[in-house]
């Protein structure tokens, strides 16, 4: 079963990959979480995805500021592994870019690649809004449109949306002043163009010229109501190494981003154990066997020795940034946002488990049980065990029922408790930090009564699946947590994990009656 207890309710992509470890699909999605979990628990009826689901060993994510991050991730990421099922992107109107021509007279148009002179903005991931910017500055500095300078003024210098260069060669000036605002507005650069307008106004009221005052004015408002922004990847020529780090319990875990020309292409993760000078020995031995950017990332400096290594290496100069703030200080955000939810975002499950139950520790080791049968036939139950909130299956147990006659899922926990916590006690083995009752009050004191039995002392609660109560002994009401809350998620998935488990041996029990 696939784990998608790390998959977090964040922006981004997500990477299928089958046993032998190759990419089969890649996908982005708003809510990763939800997206991903829709394949394990919706009934597909296209044999396409049927197939899909057959093959998924295990799933990979890369998380991303917004939706429209993930969607040029995407396409970089099925151009770079070519998954089997998915669909191969193709440059379209898309991804098309705008382009102000190299011309006497420039024009704002529409361009699929950039293979042409003059200058280009994006590539948009909105054809809506990529369209609408440009009808829109079109509209607001009366740029022509025409694809040949015509001998005289056509319909749209009537209706004043052009300035008709063709038919005054003095406009030239002024034409450019408009080519230049819509230049820098194109670059994210709206502020300096509203200051820029905003003192021409002043200065053309002092001289009184206020028909071209209300004209800028015009414009001002015009440039102040584009809210709807393009979105952009990141304009680059050159590679870019982005690499940050997080320590914990003397494990490093580090993850490089590859940021080919601006454009996100791919995450490598790496764990290794730490020593003082961890950052020089990862980047000496990582740059021998991989290409070189002209630019890396980091959260910290490395040492000179190690810079002049990899600049041999490479031939040329390579920039080493640690930045304080900015965009790359952004990006270095990213990268390590990356880290705490692939390696340590279950740690906030535990806690606040930890804290609802009123734990004294973290509960590190959680076992859960089920009961499950058909109308009081094949009775079995089953165990499964949680470490650091995950799916450790080979420590997971099944029983068939062997003191209890028809339906009594009481006396069924109650076995169950007593079968597996004798054996732990008579082997001297660890016991779990906490343990998990799938059911109600009735439930819980059973398996309470075994423990007590047993003088064995572990915390014990049980879930109630109507209401998703929580029960916990000495307690005459039960804790009711809101569906949101991380401790409450946890309990859930183990809880839904013994019941699979359980109905499994179930009808593997059942399948094996009829045969006989």
């Amino acid at each position: 079963m696939i784990d998608l207890s790390s998959i977090p309710r964040k922006p981004g992509c997500y990477i299928y990959k089958n046993t032998v470890g190759r990419v089969v699909y890649v996908g982005k999605a708003k809510n990763l979480k939800k997206r991903v979990s829709s394949y394990f628990t919706k009934t597909h009826h296209d044999k396409k995805t049927l197939a899909l689901v057959q093959i998924i060993d295990s799933v990979d994510f890369i998380i991303t500021n917004t939706e429209k991050e993930a969607l040029i991730l995407e396409n970089n990421l099925i151009k770079k592994y070519k998954p089997k099922y998915n669909i191969l992107l193709k440059d379209s109107k898309r991804y098309a870019y705008l382009q102000l021509t190299k011309e006497e007279f420039p024009r704002l148009i529409l361009a699929r690649k950039k293979n042409a002179i003059g200058k280009f903005f994006g590539p948009f991931t909105s054809a809506q809004e990529r369209d609408y910017i440009r009808q829109y500055l079109i509209k607001t500095f009366q740029l022509r449109t025409c694809k040949h300078l015509p001998k005289r003024a056509c319909l749209r210098y009537h209706i004043k949306l052009c300035k008709a260069p063709c038919i005054d060669k003095t406009l030239e000036k002024e034409y450019d002043e408009n080519i230049k605002k819509t230049s820098f507005i194109l670059s994210g650069k709206t502020n300096q163009v509203t200051k820029d307008i905003e003192k021409q106004i002043k200065i053309l009221s002092e001289k009184q010229n206020y028909e071209k005052a209300m004209e800028l004015r015009d414009q001002l408002h015009s440039i102040t109501n584009l809210s709807e922004r393009q979105t952009m990847e990141r304009n680059k020529n050159y590679n870019e190494d982005i690499i940050n780090f997080i320590v914990r319990e003397n494990k490093v875990y580090l993850t490089l981003f590859n940021i080919h020309k601006g454009m996100l292409l791919n995450k490598n993760e790496y764990v290794f154990d730490y020593v003082p000078e961890f950052i020089d020995q990862f980047l000496s031995q990582y740059y021998a066997e991989n290409n070189i950017p002209k630019e890396i990332i980091l959260p910290t400096n490395p040492n000179t020795d190690t810079k002049a290594l990899i600049e041999s290496q490479k031939g040329s100069k390579v920039r080493f940034l640690i930045p304080k703030k900015g965009e790359k200080k952004e990006l270095l955000t990213l990268v390590k946002k990356n880290i705490e939810l692939q390696y340590f975002g279950d740690e906030e499950k535990l806690e606040a488990l930890k804290i609802k139950l009123k734990l004294n520790e973290s509960p590190y080791v959680i076992e859960c049980f089920d009961i499950s049968h058909l109308s009081g036939t094949s009775v079995v139950g089953s165990m499964v065990q949680f470490r650091n909130a995950k799916p450790d299956k080979s420590n997971y147990r099944r029983f068939k029922i062997r003191t209890v006659e028809g339906i009594d899922d009481f006396a069924a926990i109650a076995e169950v408790v007593r079968r597996r916590y004798y054996r732990l006690k008579k082997e001297n083995a660890d016991f779990p930090d906490l343990i998990v009752i799938d059911g109600g009050k009735g439930q819980l004191s059973s398996a309470l009564e075994e423990l007590n039995n047993l003088n064995v002392k572990i915390p014990i609660i049980s879930i109630a699946k109507r209401e998703e109560e929580i029960f916990i002994p000495g307690r005459s009401s039960s804790i009711k947590l809101s569906r949101k809350d991380k401790g409450l998620q946890l309990v859930q998935k183990i809880r839904d994990e013994a019941h699979r488990f359980a109905i499994t041996y179930n009808r593997l029990l059942r399948k094996k009656s009829l045969y006989d």
